[in-house]
């Protein structure tokens, strides 16, 4: 009988234990996914940026712009992290595609101390304004360099576009230029669709370890000091340019695509997360190989693709070849493995098909987000799919899902983009869906692309007009389908008829036209007859005659469609 109460005792406090600890994990795991709201970016609060609404973007990025062409940046920036300051010197080097033009607008913000410029290796004039300064041209030249030598320090807008961090007693410095910020730090024609090579040296400390995008050159070390040099041989759009300096830690892998490009897959993190960190990020190689058999060969085999921790702590960005994590979604147990293959699949949907403007921004978030449903299909089965895209279910009826004004981080860009592909996927089918992301890519890659270029893609090659699907989806609708369904079912001689009456409720888009599949229950579980319909009109009758009585009537049984459907009986 003591032995019976010791055990007894022992059991009791194992459980307590197992209920405080219990309590205590809870909490942390509340406090620590808190920010996530099933997006990519996994932002907990989206920002409305002003700089995003249409007449801010024509000054910032004025119509001059498009009568050049930037063909390259060589970027060598100075890192004064104590100070909090950079000096930089950069050449921008130009095609001329209109010499009436007699200015060249630069976006820059004007907090930065300009202290000279150069247009083809003469003095310039220039005048500045709050974002831009303006070069005079005085020659016919095809081509034109523009160099600028400035330092100050950095305003950080938007989600951070130039940071310095202080993590435990060491410095720490990033950037997120997305979507309109990189001029915060970097002059630069900060247009999404100019895209151009880059060299990037950056200088610090010499205890920093300092990244950027594409293939490290070489690292050149003096008493103090440490310049690496990183070279793109890919066109990167402003927005993706990055540097991320600190106490890194290296730890890479080799790759081979299955075309037989050959690369390394790098991971950088500090030394108190570097186990960790080599723990998370480990499936890369798996989620790369899924998505080269889904999509095509990684698009910057030349370079490399990296994963680095940084001190953003809402989330991740999908800088090109430098994906930055922040530090407090590390944990050695995989936990945010979603988060970056999200962030992988932009290196498709975003870095290499880049949109045409700010207005196509689902074409990036929507892609991505489908795209991790899409891996976890490849890894688990439909099944795995069907709650992927359950889990993104909304209402999105803020606005519509093409040109979202300074909306572009929300649910909708996100989770409304992927079941917006989840539909066409159904709408075209599996076959025509997967040849087009395919041939989109293909077509595309290393360029720009519109909400537009991607329906001509979908229609050639599926040989269906999609307009209709777009305009409900994408350009004009708001929300989702709503639906209200009943049925009966009478016999008729020997068959029953099932009759079900469809009606449209939602108001964001009076009439949406779609396919439908019905699935019919009978009185053995495993007894079932689907039925697929499209439906066209705002009220709709579906007569499907049956032999025997159907138990219960299912509407998207499979969740092909972002509905809310409801019933005044079982259905």
């Amino acid at each position: 009988m003591t032995q019976q109460k010791k055990y007894f005792l022992v059991t009791i406090f194992f459980i307590s234990c197992l209920l405080i600890g219990g309590f205590f994990l809870l909490k942390w795991a509340l406090n620590f996914f808190e920010p996530l709201q099933n997006t990519g970016r996994l932002i907990s609060v989206v920002t409305q940026m002003k700089d995003l609404d249409e007449e801010e973007l024509a000054a910032y990025n004025p119509k001059t712009q498009k009568a050049f062409d930037v063909l390259h940046y060589d970027v060598r920036i100075e890192l004064y992290p104590q100070q909090k300051k950079i000096s930089g010197e950069v050449i921008i080097k130009l095609k001329v595609n209109d010499n009436k033009l007699d200015k060249i607008d630069i976006n820059f913000y004007d907090n930065m101390k300009i202290k000279y410029v150069e247009l083809s290796g003469k003095n310039a004039h220039f005048t500045r304004s709050k974002k831009i300064f303006s070069v005079k041209k005085e020659n016919n030249l095809d081509t034109v360099e523009i160099k600028i030598s400035y330092e100050g320090t950095p305003q950080s807008l938007g989600f951070g576009s130039m940071n310095f961090e202080e993590v435990n007693s060491k410095n720490q410095i990033y950037t997120i230029s997305e979507p309109v910020f990189a001029s915060t730090w970097l002059p630069c024609v900060d247009v999404v669709d100019d895209k151009a090579l880059l060299d990037m040296y950056i200088t610090n400390d010499s205890n920093y370890v300092s990244l950027s995008n594409g293939k490290l050159i070489d690292v050149k070390r003096n008493t103090t000091r440490k310049t690496y040099h990183w070279k793109t041989f890919y066109p990167i759009s402003t927005y993706l340019i990055a540097i991320y300096s600190g106490t890194y830690k290296l730890y890479s892998e080799p790759y081979t695509s299955i075309n037989g490009d050959k690369f390394n897959i790098e991971y950088y993190a500090t030394e108190n997360n570097f186990e960790n960190a080599k723990k998370d990020f480990s499936d890369h190689s798996k989620y790369i190989k899924t998505f080269e058999e889904l999509f095509g060969p990684y698009p910057f085999p030349k370079e490399k693709y990296s994963v680095a921790e940084f001190w953003w702590q809402n989330g991740a960005m999908e800088n090109q070849t430098i994906t930055g994590i922040g530090s407090r979604y590390i944990s050695g147990m995989k936990f945010f493995s979603d988060m970056l293959v999200h962030e992988l699949a932009h290196h498709w949907w975003g870095n290499a098909v880049s949109p045409r403007t700010w207005k196509d921004i689902w074409l990036n978030e929507g892609f991505a987000t489908y795209s991790v449903a899409l891996y976890w299909e490849k890894q688990s089965g439909f099944s795995a799919l069907q709650s992927t895209m359950f889990d993104k279910n909304g209402n999105f009826n803020t606005h519509a899902l093409y040109n979202p004004g300074s909306a572009l981080f929300d649910g909708t860009i996100y989770n409304k983009g992927a079941w917006v592909l989840h539909m066409l996927r159904k709408e075209i089918g599996d076959q025509d869906f997967f040849k087009s992301l395919k041939k989109y890519f293909e077509y595309f890659k290393y360029s720009n692309a519109s909400t537009e270029d991607f329906k001509n893609i979908c229609e050639k090659i599926s040989g269906k007009k999609l307009q209709q699907f777009f305009n409900q989806w994408v350009y004009k609708g708001k929300g989702r389908l709503e639906i209200q369904a009943d049925w009966e079912s009478v016999k008729s001689h020997t068959e029953f008829t099932t009759k079900i009456k469809i009606k449209q409720l939602q108001k964001g888009y009076e009439i949406y036209k779609f396919p439908l599949e019905i699935k019919l229950v009978f009185d053995k579980p495993e007894k079932y007859l689907i039925s697929t319909n499209y439906i066209s009109t705002k009220d709709s009758v579906i007569n499907i005659s049956t032999k025997e009585k159907p138990t219960k009537v299912i509407l998207d049984p499979d969740y092909w469609l972002l509905a809310e459907i409801k019933s005044n009986k079982e259905i």
